[in-house]
């Protein structure tokens, strides 16, 4: 069983066996397809998961299991290529000073171990902590309004007088706004960024604030490969992942069209919470039917969101019992 504690990783060239292993599972490739990788963080949370895999079996029984089944057999053979892949992205990580966090170990965040579309690894620069349980995502669109990014602010700096840790994604706008509110209030901030670790930050502008980030005891997160690049395909993966690792999604401004709502609608069907504050809801007919429907709540003050959020401590217990369902194969 894994021994890493929870707020700790792996460095790169300090993995087991089936870490690797695991690793290697998500670089099969056979005709340009790979075995789903939610499949894989579902099937892999303990190490017999990761041995059925080896040998060509899937437990699970779904529609995406049958079809991952048959690119896994046909995968196989070539494994050894696989796990060449995975030695020169582990290089890139080291290179990047990140370290390694996969569903095999205890410290994987506990919120994100809760939804059925987990990624089986994340590489991340900085420290996770455990406290970081108790977060929440502040979220909006990229070409945000002055009142727009004042809000985003004030709502990260109230957050951290309550020893909430603030996620979001690295953007321009909503995103930038609360990262550096949280900064400059003294919390803690993650970053889930659309692009690999060890990959240029995306946006180029937000490399400053990136490196601020990790210097105040944040963290860089990223499921991807460490030397991936941005993509069209990336930044809505990152919405789940910024979704299923925090308790809940405050959206600031966000269209019809914006990613920010993708992540309402990704936050709601993890069943975490779904906050939209009240002018958004005035202004926008999608975030008004949420509400309506029971889907999100209309946030006026701060208290709508504190009072619905848990203790970090009953999310990590509640992580480590799905943890230990893994293990006992249940």
């Amino acid at each position: 069983m894994p021994t890493t504690s929870p707020g700790q990783g792996h460095l790169p060239d300090d993995l087991s066996s089936d870490h690797l292993d695991l690793l290697a599972l998500c670089a099969l490739r056979t005709d340009n397809t790979s075995v789903d990788w939610n499949l894989i963080a579902r099937t892999c949370q303990s190490p017999v998961g990761v041995q059925a895999l080896l040998a060509g079996d899937i437990p699970e029984d779904s529609a995406v299991a049958r079809k991952s089944l048959l690119v896994l057999r046909a995968a196989l053979p070539d494994l050894h290529d696989a796990r060449g892949r995975v030695e020169l992205e582990l290089k890139a990580a080291a290179a990047a000073d990140a370290r390694l966090v996969t569903v095999l170990d205890a410290a994987y965040p506990a919120n994100l171990r809760l939804v059925p579309n987990l990624p089986p690894f994340l590489f991340y620069r900085g420290h996770l902590a455990a406290e970081d349980a108790r977060s929440v995502a502040v979220v909006g669109t990229r070409g945000a309004t002055e009142d727009g990014l004042r809000r985003a602010a004030r709502m990260a700096r109230e957050l951290v007088q309550h020893d909430v840790a603030v996620y979001s994604g690295l953007a321009k706008g909503i995103d930038t706004a609360a990262h550096t509110a949280t900064l400059e209030a003294g919390g803690r901030t993650v970053a889930v960024m659309g692009t690999g670790i060890a990959a240029k930050v995306y946006p180029a502008e937000n490399r400053p604030l990136a490196e601020d980030i990790v210097q105040s005891g944040g963290a860089l997160l990223s499921q991807f490969w460490p030397t991936s690049h941005p993509a069209t395909w990336t930044f809505p993966r990152r919405n789940v992942v910024t979704s299923g690792s925090t308790m809940g999604s405050i959206v600031i401004e966000a269209s019809s069209t914006s990613g920010a709502k993708m992540q309402a609608r990704i936050a709601a069907e993890h069943g975490k919470q779904v906050f939209l504050i009240r002018s958004l809801a005035t202004k926008e007919t999608w975030a008004a039917k949420m509400i309506a429907d029971g889907r999100a709540v209309e946030v006026t003050e701060l208290d709508d969101i504190l009072r619905r959020l848990a203790t970090a401590q009953r999310a990590q217990r509640t992580g480590q019992q799905r943890l230990q369902l893994a293990l006992a194969g249940l």
